[in-house]
Order: structure tokens, then C-alpha cells, then sequence
């Protein structure tokens, strides 16, 4: 599972919509919103990238062998929607379902939203399905590897020396700052990632940050990953490597926030921002995620 995003400039009104769950969007965000579409290509690759994965994943649990497993595609916000794609399990006869979502670090009101969908849609539909659900893969050593090889990739375009004087900046999608008033996990679930970044680059300046907050009143949590990088350069930091370990995929959080919106932001103040390439369907991650998926199934003696 996904979030989803607009196919086309056309989509991007409907998708609020179902973002908001139907209450009218401003104008004002409607537009800003179109804006930042418009100027990564008129629309999200999301769907594609997320379909790359279900391919990767499908060719990695083939080659686990028994019990044969299908992997479907739903997105959160746009079609294909999650329950669109229990429909198509209904139809298959499968009866057996094992749910993980493309991001690493549970949350209520995140990973817990997709479960709920699928609930929701077996309940509509009175299917006798058992769902097994993978929450979170925070320390999942297929990803942490990955990232790791992928910040070596980024650090590699700075200059040897100027390698050592790079900020990483570990950025995460911001939430409601009301999140903890629950006691929700999130933001421990990430200190887990970043911790074990931190040992793998004992020798680099890291900082958790967040991004992408909503255009809301109420508070998020943060830092913002744009306002701690301009804090940093204040203070006498120029280079900063980011990399969203709460992303796997590239969309409009990072194609615009990142690549376009902070990068012009640091640039502005003096600084040199690079971003690390996304995980995707790196299959070394997709080949442990699916461990995880044939370690639940085995948990229930699914056989």
C-alpha cells in the first residue's frame, strides 16, 4: 500500500477532496497545490514507483518458494484504491492477506489509517478474509542497508574532503502535533532509524527533521527539515546531504519539498544541498521486506 497522487493537473482537486475526506479545499491550497505538480511534470509518479515494488516484492517471494503468494497494489488517496484492490482479492478466492505499507515508521494515524481502510473495505463487503499486518520495518536490515549505501552514493558527489563536512539531514513526514497526545510511537520509531544511521556514520553531524507538514492551523511536529538547515548555516554549516528515511518513493513530497523548496531555500542562504537517490524497488530491500512477509505467514502457520 501507498498514498497515492493525481495522474494528471486534472486529478489534484478530486484527490484533496478524498484526502479531506470531502470537505471542499481552498482555493488558495487548490492552486498552490497544482502549482507544485505543475512543476515536477504535472503529476505524481507514485503509482508507477509503487507498482515497481509490488513487482520486485512478487519476484522476491517467488523465489522464497511455498506458499505461493500475490501481491496487489492500493493506494490510500487515489485509485488503484485499497479497496479497489480487495475487490480484486475477493475475486481471486484468496483468503489470506498480508498487509504492509511503503513506508517504514508506524503511526496511528499513518500506517494505522491504511488498516483501517482494509477493514473497513472486507467489512463492506462481508469478506471472510484473515489480515496479518506488518506495522513497521523502522530496523528492517534490507532498508537500513540500503540507506546506507545510498548516503555513500550521496556523500561520494561532495568533494573527498568536504565529504566530512556534510550535514546529514534525516527528514521524516511531519504529523499533527496532537500525535502525542496518544502516546502514538512515530517519532520513537524514528529515533530507531536514525540511531542506526548513526552508528553506521559515527564520523557525520546528523539531525532528525520533518517535512511536508499541511497547509493547517493547528501545530506539527518538528523541526522543519528547511528552517533547522538555515539554523545550521547561521551557525557555519554549508553542505547538507538529505535523506528522507520516512520516504521510500519519489513523489511530491520529495521531488518539490526537496529537491525544489529547500534546495532553493539553502542556495539562498549560501549552502549546497544534495538529496540521496530513493530507495524504490532496490531489491536488496524488497528481498528483505520479503522476509518480513514470509515471516508473518510462517508466524500463522499459513502453509
Amino acid at each position: 500500500m501507498a498514498y497515492g497522487g493525481p495522474n494528471r493537473i486534472e486529478e489534484v482537486q478530486p484527490y484533496l477532496l478524498d484526502i479531506r475526506a470531502g470537505r471542499p479545499t481552498p482555493d488558495s491550497v487548490v492552486e498552490e497545490i497544482r502549482h507544485r505538480y505543475e512543476m515536477i511534470g504535472g503529476r505524481s509518479p507514485i503509482l508507477e514507483e509503487t507498482q515497481a515494488q509490488a513487482d520486485a516484492l512478487q519476484a522476491a517471494l517467488d523465489a522464497h518458494g511455498p506458499p505461493a503468494c500475490r501481491v496487489f497494489v492500493g493506494m490510500k488517496h487515489w485509485h488503484p484504491f485499497i479497496s479497489e484492490a480487495v475487490s480484486e482479492i475477493e475475486r481471486s478466492g484468496i483468503q489470506r492477506l498480508v498487509g504492509i505499507v511503503m513506508a517504514p515508521h508506524y503511526s496511528r494515524m499513518s500506517i494505522g489509517g491504511y488498516f483501517d481502510r482494509i477493514s473497513q473495505a472486507l467489512l463492506d463487503r462481508s469478506i471472510p478474509v484473515d489480515v496479518a499486518r506488518i506495522d513497521s520495518w523502522k530496523d528492517d536490515p534490507g532498508y537500513l542497508d540500503t540507506l546506507e549505501a545510498k548516503i555513500r552514493a550521496g556523500l561520494a558527489r561532495f568533494a573527498a574532503r568536504g565529504a566530512a563536512e556534510v550535514d546529514l539531514i534525516l527528514t521524516a513526514h511531519s504529523l499533527p502535533s496532537r500525535i502525542l497526545e496518544w502516546g502514538d510511537p512515530y517519532p520513537d520509531e524514528l529515533q530507531v532509524t536514525v540511531r542506526a544511521l548513526k552508528v553506521r556514520f559515527p564520523d557525520l553531524r546528523s539531525h532528525l527533521a520533518y517535512q511536508s507538514a499541511a497547509m493547517t492551523p493547528e501545530p506539527w511536529l518538528g523541526p522543519d527539515a528547511g528552517d533547522l538547515m538555515l539554523s545550521l548555516i547561521e551557525e557555519g554549516a554549508r553542505q547538507f546531504l538529505v535523506v528522507p528515511i520516512g520516504f521510500i518513493s519519489e513523489h511530491v513530497e520529495i521531488l518539490y519539498d526537496v529537491d525544489i523548496e529547500f534546495k532553493r531555500q539553502v542556495e539562498a542562504a549560501g549552502g549546497r544541498l544534495e538529496r540521496i537517490e530513493m530507495p524504490g524497488a532496490e531489491p536488496a530491500m524488497m528481498s528483505s521486506l520479503a522476509r518480513l512477509v514470509m515471516q508473518s505467514i510462517m508466524e500463522r502457520d499459513w502453509r
